[in-house]
């Protein structure tokens, strides 16, 4: 995985995440929920996060409390593990300042190039990233939880309201609806799936953050999409862009 600005390989930046000295320099104003931009450093490198402390979050009646930094942890896992790598490298430490949370590597990035200033070109790259939102069932997809880096790599955050065992899949990109899912991303489906049941390796890996029943949950909306592959149009009986869009 390459991040552009960092000479970091994806286990040195996982570690300096767990294990590295942490300050917080600043605090994110926007947003229901605490968050906090902080240096992480082991006396030889440094990398910038974004710090979610458990106990900043405000209680949601559709998902349990002090669950959401683990769920980004979760999304992080997920990604990983199917080699789309489409998640920042992402922690839950315990022994952060403020408490147990998530820790994710900042992305430098431009705040006006997101979704809604997209061109044709971009929008075709984001298909995995339509993808992966509705297979952890991503509530919560605004255009500017897509990022792009120096180097132009498309990066997807905020995945605190994801993995409900009910459908809400809310979300900006239904630019794909009606279209066939690649091949490729489906054998990588078809990978996760047969490792989701209950002390399988995938199973093992998601279960520190999500409970069992959410993890059959995701299980059984891969399966959904493996016997139909195609993108769902946005549903009529709900609400399907999240709020604000951007």
């Amino acid at each position: 995985m390459t991040i552009a600005g960092l000479d970091l390989t994806q286990e040195q930046i996982l570690a300096l995440l767990t294990t590295g000295r942490m300050e917080l320099t600043g605090q994110s104003m926007i947003g229901s929920n605490y968050a906090f931009l902080a240096i992480l450093d082991n006396g030889v490198r440094q990398i910038q996060a974004v710090y979610k402390p458990l106990k900043g979050e405000s209680p949601l009646w559709d998902f349990p409390n002090r669950t959401l930094g683990k769920r980004e942890t979760a999304a992080f896992v997920l990604s990983n593990w199917l080699g789309w790598n489409l998640v920042p490298p992402t922690v839950l430490r315990k022994d952060a300042l403020l408490g147990s949370g998530s820790l994710q590597v900042y992305i430098e990035h431009d705040p006006n190039h997101h979704y809604f200033s997209l061109k044709p070109a971009e929008i075709d790259r984001l298909l995995p990233a339509a993808l992966f939102d509705l297979v952890v069932n991503n509530a919560d997809r605004k255009g500017s939880h897509l990022l792009f880096d120096a180097a132009g790599r498309l990066w997807l955050i905020d995945h605190g309201v994801c993995f409900n065992t009910e459908d809400k899949l809310r979300t900006v990109i239904w630019n794909f609806a009606g279209e066939q899912i690649p091949r490729a991303l489906l054998a990588d489906l078809t990978r996760a799936c047969a490792v989701l049941s209950r002390d399988a390796e995938l199973f093992n890996f998601l279960h520190p953050y999500l409970t069992i029943a959410e993890i059959k949950a995701l299980a059984g909306r891969i399966q959904s999409i493996l016997a139909n592959p195609i993108f769902p149009f946005p549903p009529s009986d709900r609400r399907a862009y999240p709020y604000p869009p951007l």
